[in-house]
């Protein structure tokens, strides 16, 4: 499989599955671009096959979504770094969720933009790059997502103090 270019959050991933737009035609689109999800995201996903009335079903939705998307495990790299960082949030009273902090360990490590609608759960992740699905049609030159016009947003980046 292709190096990714970009980490899927687990909201677009549950979009995706559900089938909602414009997330379905992004994440096509980008697939031959490269996807990934961390680990942590395919276990957030097996809570909602589980909590459906037909498990098998989705399920198989999510092996689909899954054929097309290399799978980043937890390693020590990316543990070191989800600690300092962790660490470091502690320090200053700004703690993220353990689960959206992993994720975007994830990301930064591997140097990889993550797509996401919950920017404000990453914002505080030093050297994380976020980019929504407007953001995303904006670059790719389509008026926004909703259809309305406007200036193009921008991919942000996270800036912040790199642990020692």
């Amino acid at each position: 499989m292709m190096r990714p270019g970009y980490l899927v959050d687990t909201d677009w991933a549950v979009f995706y599955l559900r089938g909602r737009e414009p997330f379905v035609s992004l994440l096509r689109t980008l697939r031959e671009r490269g996807l990934a999800v961390s680990i942590v995201t395919v276990a957030e996903l097996y809570e909602g096959v589980f909590r459906a009335p037909r498990p098998e079903e989705k399920e198989a939705g999510l092996f689909d979504f899954l054929s097309g998307v290399s799978v980043l495990d937890l390693t020590v790299p990316v543990a070191r770094l989800f600690g300092s960082y962790r660490a470091q949030l502690r320090r200053e009273g700004r703690l993220v969720g353990d689960f959206d902090l992993l994720i975007g360990c994830t990301a930064v490590h591997h140097s990889l933009p993550l797509l996401t609608e919950n920017a404000r759960h990453y914002e505080r992740i030093p050297g994380l790059r976020t980019i929504s699905a407007r953001e995303l049609s904006a670059q790719n030159g389509r008026s926004s997502v909703d259809g309305g016009e406007g200036p193009a947003p921008t991919v942000r980046k996270r800036r912040g103090r790199k642990p020692n």
